[in-house]
C-alpha cells in the first residue's frame, strides 16, 4: 500500500504532527487563468488555440505511477487540481498541518514574454485561489524558463514577499546546470526573500533528455533515468562553489527519492580527497557541505520492503536533518507510511515527519 488510506490507519502508524513538504497540483486548465492574464495574451492563446503547458513528459496520465486510482475522478475533473481534492486526500484524510504546493506548470519553451505572463499568471493564481482557501497549505513559486535567469530573480522579488509562498520550483532538467554562475541572480533572489530553492522533477519543454547520453527509447527507462538528473545537479552546485558564494542558500531535492544519496555521496567524498585542489573553495568534504545546504523529500523512497534495510540506508545518511516527508500526491511509487516509520529510530520520527520541515521552510514565521 502506498499510502495509508484512513486517518485510522495514519494514526495507528504515526499519531504525531506531519508536514507534507510535495504535494503536487495541476492547473485545471488555462482557462483558470485568463482572470491574470493581460487581454494581448489570451488573444494570443485564442488565436493560436493553445492547450497550455503539459506535464505529459514526467507524468503521462494513464499510467499508475502519475495518479493513485484511488484519486481519480469519475467527473473526469483533473486530479489534484482544486482545493477541495487536496482537502479530502491529503490535508484532512492525513490530518496534515502543512502542506507545501508543487504545481507542475512547465512555462518554458515559449516566448519569453509569455513565460513571464504565465508564470506571474500562475502564481497570482495560486494566492488568491488556494493559499487563500486553506491556512494549511503553502506554495512554491513558479519562476520562468530557466533559460532566463534575470526574469526568474524578478518573479521572485516580485512575488515571494507575499504569505503563503515558501520556495521557488527550480526544474530539474533545467538546461545547463544550476551550479553555473549563469543562475547566480536566481540564488541571490532566494537568499534575499528567505525562500528554499525546490529542485523537482520538471522542465523540459525544450526536449531535454534525463540522460547525458539522449533519450530512452521506454517510459520506465525515463522513470528510473530522472535521478541522474538529480545527481548531475548537486555535483554542479557543489563543484562550482554555490554553496561558498551563497552561505544561507536552503535546496530541497523533490521527486528525487533519498536511497542514492549515501552510496553517491561517499564516492564524491573520496574522489574529492585526491582532486580537491581544483576546486580549492570546497574546504570541506562534500557529504558536509550538502548537510548544511540540502534537504530530501522521502518520496520516492525506493526502499524495498524490509524496514530494517531501509533503516541502514537512513543511518548512511549520517544525520537525522536530512529527510522531510513529502506524499508526491497523486503520484503513486508505491511507497509505505509503515516501512517509513518502522525504519526510523523513535528520536528521528517527528523530524522526519514534521521538525525538518518546519525549520527548513520557516514555518509559522514572518507570515508564513
Amino acid at each position: 500500500m502506498s499510502l495509508p488510506l484512513t486517518a485510522e490507519h495514519r494514526r495507528k502508524v504515526w499519531d504525531g504532527s506531519i508536514v507534507d513538504v510535495d504535494v503536487n497540483i495541476e492547473v485545471p486548465g488555462i482557462e483558470a487563468l485568463f482572470p491574470y492574464l493581460e487581454g494581448v495574451w489570451i488573444q494570443h492563446i485564442r488565436e493560436q488555440q493553445w492547450p497550455g503547458p503539459s506535464t505529459q513528459y514526467f507524468y503521462p496520465s494513464n499510467m499508475p505511477s502519475s495518479v493513485r486510482d484511488e484519486w481519480r475522478t469519475p467527473d473526469g475533473q483533473v486530479a489534484a487540481s482544486s482545493v477541495g481534492l487536496v482537502r479530502e486526500h491529503i490535508l484532512d484524510r492525513l490530518d496534515v498541518d502543512y502542506a507545501i504546493l508543487n504545481c507542475h506548470f512547465p512555462v518554458d519553451g515559449g516566448p519569453p514574454d509569455f513565460s513571464v505572463a504565465l508564470a506571474r499568471a500562475a502564481n497570482d493564481w495560486l494566492l488568491n485561489e488556494w493559499l487563500s482557501a486553506d491556512s494549511r497549505l503553502r506554495a512554491s513559486l513558479i519562476l520562468p524558463g530557466p533559460n532566463d535567469p534575470a526574469a526568474m530573480a524578478a518573479e521572485i522579488d516580485r512575488a515571494g514577499p507575499r504569505p503563503g509562498f515558501v520556495q521557488a520550483f527550480l526544474p530539474a532538467r533545467s538546461g545547463k546546470l544550476y551550479g553555473k554562475r549563469l543562475y547566480w541572480p536566481v540564488f541571490e533572489a532566494l537568499e534575499r526573500n528567505d525562500l528554499v530553492g525546490g529542485i523537482h522533477i520538471g522542465g523540459g519543454n525544450d526536449g531535454l533528455p534525463p540522460t547525458s547520453s539522449g533519450w530512452p527509447s521506454w517510459y520506465v527507462e525515463e522513470y528510473v533515468a530522472e535521478v541522474q538528473v538529480f545527481e548531475s545537479q548537486l555535483i554542479s552546485l557543489l563543484g562550482e562553489g554555490t554553496f561558498q558564494k551563497f552561505p544561507r542558500l536552503r535546496l530541497a531535492f523533490l521527486g528525487s527519492g533519498f536511497t542514492w544519496v549515501p552510496g553517491w555521496m561517499w564516492n564524491l567524498d573520496r574522489n574529492w580527497k585526491g582532486i580537491r585542489r581544483e576546486v580549492p573553495w570546497l574546504k570541506r568534504r562534500p557529504f558536509e557541505v550538502v548537510r548544511d545546504h540540502v534537504r530530501f523529500c522521502t518520496a520516492p523512497m525506493d526502499g524495498g520492503s524490509i524496514a530494517e534495510e531501509l533503516a541502514l540506508t537512513i543511518k548512511w545518511l549520517g544525520s537525522d536533518d536530512l529527510l522531510m516527508y513529502g506524499t508526491e500526491y497523486p503520484r503513486d511509487h508505491g511507497d509505505s507510511l509503515d516501512l517509513l516509520i518502522g525504519s526510523l529510530i523513535e528520536d528521528m520520527r517527528a523530524k522526519v515527519m514534521s521538525e525538518n520541515a518546519r525549520d527548513w521552510y520557516r514555518l509559522g514565521s514572518r507570515g508564513r
